[in-house]
């Protein structure tokens, strides 16, 4: 296909942009030759009209596919240019955060100005060991690939580090070389790995600087050659430097700093040992102040000098000399301080006493006026005579800048000599691999000869890297044989020649330098005249004549000539260098040693920098006449012979190529400057490696993954069984220019562009495929859509049809009911008015009539009314005055008593509103309701009394009232009597009238009494409801305070539970974490102790004459040992010479490491040691409650307190161990300490010694405080246990104080009842059912006397038999016996399976009993028929003699009766006797020699472990204290040998330590003790240990348990490391779901399963081998469920791990893969009944991860899921898995920056570890929980093919 027709409308290229460099568009037609003008929309929303170069009519580049972008290989892009360059590593750097990017063989790094954690040692353990295209890029990828090839080609490998100041060159090769110390190690003791790395603060100290570019510049190049040895261990290093910058010891830019060195003794000048330096604050001295940036944020230069001395003393440089090289420094920073006074034109002075001279001179130990004299004097001359001529101040000042960097260089080559003399091995090197950190391409404003070096050196590496890459790309095609053209590639050798050819730019200056009156014009000229107008390559500028252009591979650049004859000649007086030779101050002289030896060229650069070449560990001696010569060449010379040292270096290696790009000027973190960036890409020559794959073909595939990625554009028709031809045939067809593409051996090779081309045939494709499949399942829905919706249409209809004629039946009913109800209604309004209307008339009637009869009634009642009255009122009116009289006198009382009742009741009132009297009142407001209610209730009675007096008082007036009425009708009747006594009607009249008032003033005082009654009433009954209203308040007061009550104590009864159940948990987490570091510390000890053997081995084969070793024996040694004590007693056995005996052996060196890790070991238990106690102190009161509830209420303690119980002693011997081991180093230190640490470096060995002994007592108080936090622990689970139904109240003793109320008590007190009654239940049912099994016992044992009768009578019935018969009837009858008990055994066992196959078990394990009996009898009884032939023989024999000499007469015939002897059975005691010379074979025979298989096969599991505990047990019987020890020692040691042979063995570490845990076992199950008897028979009891206590042992035997557990996860780790990413990731377990991606230049494992390609299935059947093996050698279940649970954490953290660094990885269809893949693993663990092994839990990030991979990622509520499902990542890894998603397809989408952000942004209060990897070396803490077995001991048979007939049973 032709290259125009991929620019048709939508494409998408790329157009030069002045600001962004390139900008991308999109075509808006198609392009058709012969246009001159493309319509282009840009990404902003702009149109453009791109007008094409009417010359060269080149179209804008294309822009590669969504897919490829942010490949891990530029060379896999499809279009390989600068745009899409530059646009991949700015995606990669600013969307994903990743820094690095493969170019072909080039690694590209970007410095990202931000600390990531990506440079851990879990890193490096992910990188080791892989292929360089496996993982992402990395540093660690680049030098796994240098070890690798070291290895396997046995070629030395190079790591070239190049690019700008700032670009991060320092730190890449830093990591390189901590990545080659971290994964090689060591070969000898002196630890060579840490010193290469503490090089690295030394020489950051004195060779780096603070720039304007970069905090850190490294102003030198180094290039360090790390050496290895045979088995590829580090053993040494070299360091060979290349141009330090002198020039800044002088002179300091702006922002710029001197060397740190200088900083970090200025902030450190306030220590003792830095008095006498007399230095101060850095801006008080003149070559440190300069820049006016003395300190670096975030930066503490004080520490710095720490780390820097430090480093110093690992590697050897003593104190002393390091106060020396402080010296020097500080004296040159006194140097810079003087100052020179003119006394004329031509002539300086310095002032007498000048300080600043006086300390240097002090310091450097030379006298002060003949350095004061040289510093303004030198001298000249001739042939004749000498001269000393005064020199100007400028002169003078020159000179001394020029003597302190002088000075600076010579410490600075002293320095680095020392440091390769400390990285110096005696051991032959065989190879090495050399890290060349130097500077990149320079070019500034002005450029001198600093500058010119550089670049010179560049071009020399630059054609190197350029000839390699050539030779790799021709090595490629030949090697696919593929055809060969020649790619046209920039060869700079003209440049190069140009710079160091004869008569070039450096022969040329150092032949102006020897002219007496050579300048740099005159150099300048000679450069005009010899090059200019005949090297195209050089120009001279148009407006100067003291520079010259040279156009390099990556730019032009113009130097000024000024100064570099200067600096080439390097003139320092020779006058000042004999002063400082003269020096008292020894060291001083040293550092010019070399200007009389001249070992190297390695002098300095006036001004520039010093170029150093390899200087050796031991000086060359040359001749006499050498030393001016040497010293005359100038530095362009030497440099040019040191560049060309190091060029055949790199070619005699194979070199890797790490290019650091700068991406901003500003130290930015992740800022993107694209033109900073080309310029850089251009000039570290990574464009020239795309260009020149471009050329040729860029692209690669291998047969398979072409077949598999494009199966899509292929018919049925076209696929073959040879993927090959396949390939060939589908090719031909899509791309019909075959130059664009070539077949190889085993790849298909592309030229640029062309997979591009097939993406886009692939991506049609399977749009039209989608485009069909949405057009069919469209309409698919909106047919059933419309069917659904005609559907509803139709019972709509029907439904509102049906409504409608409902509605119009429901109207007609209702009009004929209207009809009917008007009729009606009408009928009953007309009857409704007529009755009003009579009922109206009738009632007016009756009302008028009584109207008037009424009025009649009236008038007749008040006339008689009236008579009535006037009788009476005289005499009422008298009694009113009276009683109105009386009335004041009572209203007088009850004013003054009111009066006094107010002031009492503001009394009550004042003291009511205080809190006290609101308290009493509360205390008692029923009591005074009550009396408030029966005061109420008198007044009431006084109430009725009055109205009783009232009643009577009326009954009285009514009386009167008659009786007056009679008078009156008396009256009447004797009027006339009355007329004739006129003087009494008078009378009578005033008596009425006395009787009127009366009447009215009685019923005043009624009308007074009823109202004060009625407001009495009114006001009691107003308080009464005052005081039920306050009632009701205070009682909803005191309910709502009960219920506070009793909710604040609920509150605080679950707080505490919560607060015991978390600190429970938290203290068995800190268990496990203590058993998790006392096992790595048993890892480290078993580490130290085969190294401690294979030492001792290669001793013992370097010692030609072995002394005879005296072997004691101490008959009152303890058997209380720790297992370095058995080590050595089989070492004694062994007749090794013991280290006490041989004081002339050759002395162990000290092992520093292990010291260290025990020092810092130290500093974590202190640490510890303050937490705990801090939390101790905080549970002492909860802990003290506890203990004295357990006082008071005493329990018996389950196995769970006896198994730690048995933990606190083992850890108490875990810390005798440590202190045992302490003691043997320190043992080892004063007996084997070299002359060396004993005689110069005592306090250091004083220091060491003292340092131990703190360990020790450390350990001791650590072993306090563990066995503290144990009962702690102890208490804290009794106090929680699940038995303990106790209501809340008895946990918190504080509540139960606190209860002062009735009811909270009695509630209390009813769960205490109810407490005791289930408590008492308990105890009752435990009574039951051990009554139950007492009985069941005694019928037992009824039954067993019944079969002892009748086994008796059998006996005795068999004893009358002939012997011949005697066996046959006892074995029938025995099978007779099995064959009732196996019938009685199924029928009692029906219902329970599981017991049913144990007995049948045990029964077969009878049988074989049997059998070997019976074969045994067999050869008994044949063995006695032979000697009783032979006996009768014998006896016929002498019976023919005696017959001969004995009469016929004395022969007497005597009746022979056969007699039959009963043999007696032998009872066995379950033990084995052997003698103690057999020692030795037993363990030969049963561990050395044996073989797991045919064990874990043929026999018992567990067999060896049951023969060695039966003979402990025997020599137990003997109370033979020796033969116990020996026999222990014996076997923990051969056990140790078997694995240290056959280590790597899955089924020997398998076998040895399911019999380890059988032997420990036994140990506890028959040691005697209480907690290990309780699942015993009697039988099994009696067999128990009588005379020794071995718990020592059984710990030690624990300590072997863990390391061999250790073993095994190793061994079991080595066999799945390789499987898991090839059958988790890699491979398509379903198949056809991922598809593969173009790959780079880099190898890519393929995901098709070849031959040896490992699969899951791979997995699960070494998963199944694993567990079958545990099975077979009869593991404990619970520690296979342990192992299970290691090896699935394994596997998740590996493949988690590789997630996490492959992007090619994080993708849907992967996340696919890896769930199915976890799901094969879940079912395997239900098929293995292993899912409450805790092994699905370490499974959950991994599960998490592909989750993450598959949920959609774009909303805020997607943000929200994933944190809330991701909660077993951490931030950084769901981070990490986001940046690296990539669609595989173009159909997936990219996750955008928003999200991740807003990811983070929830994420950011989630505490969890920082760290990215997870561990995969972790090993959960093993326990071993006690598995006591049923085996009878006397039972066991001990088979012949062991080899053990020297043993015999007892």
């Amino acid at each position: 296909m032709a290259a125009s027709e991929l620019y048709t409308k939508f494409a998408r290229v790329w157009i030069p942009d002045p600001e962004e460099v390139w900008k991308s568009a999109e075509l808006l037609k198609d392009y058709k030759p012969g246009d001159k003008v493309l319509l282009l929309h840009l990404e902003d929303g702009k149109d453009l009209e791109y007008c094409l170069d009417p010359k060269t009519k080149e179209l804008p580049h294309l822009r590669n596919p969504d897919i490829l972008v942010g490949e891990n290989d530029l060379t896999a892009l499809s279009y390989l240019h600068e745009p899409a360059v530059l646009h991949n590593l700015r995606v990669r750097f600013i969307d994903s955060k990743l820094i690095y990017t493969y170019c072909g063989i080039v690694l590209v790094a970007i410095n990202p100005y931000e600390q990531l954690p990506i440079y851990g040692e879990d890193i490096i353990n992910a990188y080791s060991g892989q292929n360089m295209g496996d993982m992402d890029p990395h540093i660690f990828a680049v030098a796994e690939e240098a070890y690798k090839q070291m290895a396997r080609d046995e070629r030395n490998q190079s790591i070239i580090v190049s690019g700008e100041s700032g670009a991060g060159k320092t730190v890449s090769a830093k990591y390189a070389m901590r990545y080659f110390a971290t994964v090689s190690g060591s070969a000898s003791e002196a630890n060579v790995e840490e010193k290469v790395l503490a090089s690295n603060p030394i020489m950051e100290s004195i060779g780096n600087a603070k720039t304007t570019r970069n905090d850190n510049s490294s102003r030198f190049g180094k290039y360090i050659e790390i050496g290895f040895d045979k088995r590829y261990r580090i053993i040494g290093a070299n360091m060979r430097t290349y141009l330090l910058e002198k020039s800044r010891v002088v002179f300091q830019a702006e922002e710029e700093r001197n060397y740190h060195i200088f900083y970090q003794l200025c902030a450190s000048a306030n220590l003792p040992e830095f008095k006498a330096l007399r230095l101060g604050d850095a801006n008080n001295f003149h070559y440190t102040n300069q820049g006016g940036s003395p300190v670096i944020e975030g930066v503490d230069d004080a520490k710095e000098m720490a780390h820097t001395r430090q480093a110093c003393t690992l590697l050897g440089i003593s104190e002393s000399y390091q106060m020396g090289i402080f010296r020097i420094l500080a004296g040159i920073l006194h140097l810079g301080n003087v100052v020179f006074m003119s006394r004329d034109s031509d002539s300086c002075t310095i002032p007498p006493k000048h300080e600043p001279l006086s300390i240097f001179c002090d310091l450097m130990g030379v006298a002060f006026e003949e350095m004061s004299h040289w510093l303004c004097h030198r001298k000249l001359a001739t042939a004749t005579e000498t001269y000393i001529k005064p020199i100007s101040k400028l002169q003078a000042t020159n000179a001394r800048d020029a003597l302190a960097k002088h000075i600076y260089a010579k410490l600075f080559n002293w320095i680095v000599d020392h440091v390769n003399q400390a990285l110096h091995s005696a051991v032959k090197q065989h190879s090495f691999i050399g890290v060349l950190d130097i500077y990149g391409f320079e070019t500034f404003e002005i450029n001198s000869f600093e500058q010119f070096c550089i670049n010179y050196a560049n071009e020399k590496l630059q054609q190197q890297f350029n000839m390699h890459v050539f030779k790799l790309e021709q090595e490629e095609y030949m090697k696919e044989q593929i055809p060969w053209t020649l790619i046209d590639f920039y060869d700079n050798q003209p440049c190069i020649n140009l710079i160091e050819s004869k008569l070039g730019i450096l022969d040329l200056l150092d032949e102006e330098c020897k002219m007496p009156k050579g300048t740099d014009d005159t150099w300048a000229q000679k450069l005009y005249n010899t090059h200019l107008n005949k090297c195209a390559l050089f120009e001279k500028p148009r407006l100067s004549n003291k520079a010259f252009i040279i156009q390099h591979f990556a730019d032009k650049v113009e130097y000024q000539c000024e100064g570099f004859l200067e600096k080439n000649k390097d003139t320092v007086f020779e006058e000042q260098i004999k002063v400082l030779k003269s020096s008292k101050f020894k060291m001083l002289p040293e550092l010019f040693q070399d200007d009389e030896k001249a070992i190297s060229p390695t002098s300095a650069t006036s001004s520039g920098r010093t170029p150093l070449t390899r200087t050796p560990s031991k000086p060359t001696k040359g001749r006499p006449g050498q030393t001016a010569k040497e010293h005359k060449k100038t530095v362009g010379h030497q440099f040019r012979n040191s560049l060309h040292l190091l060029m055949e270096t790199l070619n005699a290696t194979t070199p890797h190529y790490v290019r650091c790009i700068k991406p901003n000027d500003f130290k930015f973190p992740f800022t993107f400057d694209e033109k900073r960036a080309v310029q850089q890409l251009r000039a570290c020559g990574v464009l020239e490696t795309i260009r020149i794959s471009a050329a040729g073909f860029p692209s690669r595939w291998t047969y398979q993954e072409f077949f598999s990625r494009y199966r899509v554009l292929m018919k049925q028709k076209d696929v073959l069984s040879d993927r090959k031809q396949t390939c060939k045939n589908v090719l031909e067809k899509l791309i019909v220019d075959k130059d664009k593409y070539q077949f190889g051996k085993t790849k298909i090779f592309f030229r640029a562009g062309q997979v591009a081309y097939l993406e886009k045939l692939r991506a049609d494709k399977l749009r039209a495929a989608c485009i069909r499949i949405q057009k069919t399942i469209r309409g698919w829905l909106l047919r059933k859509k419309y069917l659904r919706m005609r559907k509803a249409a139709i019972t709509v209809q029907r439904y509102v049809r049906g409504h409608q004629a409902r509605c119009y039946a429901k109207f007609l009913r209702r009009t004929k009911a209207a009809t009917i109800i008007q009729k009606y209604w009408r009928m009953y309004v007309a009857r409704r008015r007529y009755k009003i209307m009579r009922t109206a008339a009738i009632v007016l009637q009756s009302y008028l009539r009584g109207y008037l009869a009424r009025n009649r009634y009236h008038k007749i009642l008040r006339e008689h009314k009236a008579v009535i009255i006037q009788k009476w009122v005289r005499g009422w009116l008298a009694r009113t005055y009276y009683r109105r009289s009386i009335h004041a006198i009572i209203y007088l009382q009850c004013c003054f008593r009111r009066m006094m009742a107010k002031r009492e009741l503001k009394k009550l009132k004042i003291e009511a509103r205080s809190v006290e009297r609101y308290k009493k009142l509360h205390i008692g407001m029923e009591n005074k309701i009550m009396q408030l209610q029966r005061k109420v209730d008198e007044q009431n009675k006084d109430y009725k009394c009055l109205m009783e007096k009232l009643t009577n008082l009326e009954g009285t007036y009514n009386s009167e009232t008659e009786k007056l009425r009679s008078d009156l009708e008396r009256l009447q009747l004797s009027e006339e009597e009355a007329k004739i006594a006129t003087g009494r009607v008078l009378s009578l009249q005033e008596e009425i009238a006395k009787l009127r008032k009366d009447l009215e003033q009685t019923r005043s005082e009624k009308k007074s009494i009823e109202e004060h009654a009625d407001r009495y009433k009114q006001e009691t009954e107003q308080l009464v409801s005052n005081l039920k209203e306050e009632n009701t308040l205070l009682k909803q007061e005191k309910e709502a305070l009960n219920h506070r009550i009793v909710e604040q104590a609920k509150e605080m009864t679950e707080t505490m539970e919560k607060k015991l159940v978390e600190e429970t948990k938290q203290l068995e987490l800190d268990l496990n974490d203590e058993r998790l570091r006392y096992q790595n510390l048993l890892n480290e000890f078993s580490r130290l102790e085969e190294r401690y053997d294979d030492l001792k081995e290669e001793m013992t084969l370097m010692v030609n004459v072995p002394k005879p070793g005296h072997k004691r024996t101490d008959s009152t040694h303890s058997s209380n040992e720790s297992e370095y004590t058995f080590s050595s007693e089989i070492a004694e056995t062994e007749d090794i010479p013991s280290r006490t005996e041989e004081p002339s052996e050759k002395k162990v060196p000290l092992d520093m490491s292990l010291f260290l890790k025990l020092q810092k070991r130290v500093t974590e238990l202190e640490q510890e040691k303050q937490v705990m106690q801090d939390e101790l102190d905080r549970k002492e009161e909860q802990v003290l409650r506890s203990k004295a509830k357990e006082e008071e209420r005493p329990q018996i303690r389950g196995a769970e307190l006896e198994y730690e119980s048995l933990k606190r002693q083992e850890l108490e011997s875990e810390n005798k161990k440590l202190k045992n081991e302490l003691n043997e180093l320190r043992k080892a230190l004063s007996e084997k300490s070299s002359p060396e640490v004993t005689a110069p470096g005592a306090p250091a060995y004083r220091v060491l010694m003292e340092q131990l002994t703190s360990v020790s007592e450390e350990l001791d108080v650590r072993k306090e405080e563990v066995l503290i936090l144990r009962s702690q622990l102890v208490s804290q689970k009794e106090a929680i246990q699940p038995k303990n139904t106790m209501t809340d109240s008895t946990i918190l003793l504080e509540d139960v104080q606190k209860m002062k109320d009735k009811g909270e008590i009695a509630q209390a007190y009813i769960g205490l009842k109810e407490t005791n009654r289930l408590l008492e239940s308990q105890l009752q049912s435990q009574k039951r059912s051990h009554e139950n099994e007492a009985e069941a016992l005694r019928g037992e044992i009824q039954s067993l006397k019944e079969e002892n009768n009748r086994q008796q009578q059998l006996l005795a019935q068999n004893l009358q038999l002939p012997p011949e018969a005697r066996i046959e009837a006892s074995l029938q009858h025995e099978i007779t016996r099995l064959t009732n008990e196996n019938l009685y055994f199924e029928e009692l066992y029906a219902d329970d399976p599981k017991k049913y196959q144990s007995y049948r078990i045990s029964l077969y394990k009878r049988m074989i009993d049997l059998m070997e009996q019976l074969e045994k009898q067999d050869k008994t009884v044949r063995k006695l028929k032979k000697q009783l032939k032979v006996f009768a023989k014998k006896i016929g024999e002498l019976e023919v003699g005696q017959m001969e000499n004995v009469s016929p007469g004395q022969i007497i015939d005597e009746p022979i009766r056969p007699v039959n002897i009963p043999r007696k059975e032998k009872d066995f005691q379950g033990m084995l006797e052997y003698k103690k010379e057999d020692e030795q074979k037993l363990v030969k025979n049963l561990i050395l020699e044996l073989k797991p298989r045919g064990v874990a096969v043929n026999l018992i599991p567990g067999l060896p472990a049951y023969i060695l505990f039966m003979c402990v047990r025997h020599a137990d019987y003997l109370n033979d204290d020796q033969k116990v020890r020996s026999l222990l020692t014996s076997t923990i040691n051969s056990i140790k040998k078997v694995l240290k042979k056959r280590g790597d063995d899955f089924e020997t570490v398998s076998f040895w330590l399911s019999n380890t845990c059988r032997f420990l076992h036994c140990l506890k199950q028959y040691s005697g003790e209480e907690g290990f008897m309780k699942h015993n028979t009697s039988r099994q009891n009696e067999h128990c240990l009588t005379n020794f206590d071995l718990a020592e042992y059984r710990q030690v035997l624990s300590d072997l348990a863990i390391q061999i557990y250790q073993q095994l996860v190793r061994v079991l780790e080595n066999i799945l490391q390789p499987m898991i990413v090839s059958g988790m990731l890699e491979h398509e377990t379903i198949q056809g779901v991922s598809g593969v991606k173009p790959t780079g230049l880099r190898k890519r494992t393929s995901s098709i399963a070849d031959e040896g390609t490992y699969t899951l299935d791979s997995i699960l059947r070494q998963l199944n081998s694993f567990h079958s093996v545990m099975c077979q050698h009869g593991m404990d279940p619970e520690l296979i469920k342990q192992v299970v649970k290691q090896m699935f954490y394994i596997v998740g953290a590996v493949t988690l791990n590789n997630l996490l660094l492959r992007k090619d990885m994080c993708s849907w269809s992967k996340g696919m893969q890896i769930r199915y893949n976890v799901s094969q693993l879940e079912e395997w663990l239900r098929d293995k009944n292993l899912m409450n092994s805790g092994a699905k839990e370490t499974l959950e990030p991994l599960i998490q991860a592909a989750q993450l991979l598959q949920v959609k990622k774009k909303t805020d509520d997607d943000a929200e899921a994933i944190c809330s499902m991701c909660n077993a990542l951490t931030t950084a890894q769901i981070v990490k898995v986001l940046n690296l998603y990539t669609p595989v397809n173009e159909f997936e989408e990219r996750v955008s920056v928003s999200f991740i952000r807003t990811i983070q942004m929830r994420l950011r209060d989630r505490k969890d570890s920082p760290q990215l990897l997870m561990d995969a070396k972790h090993i959960f803490p093993v326990t071993f929980p006690f598995n006591p077995s049923s085996l009878a001991l006397e039972t066991i048979q001990i088979p012949a093919s062991l080899g053990l007939g020297f043993i015999s049973r007892v």
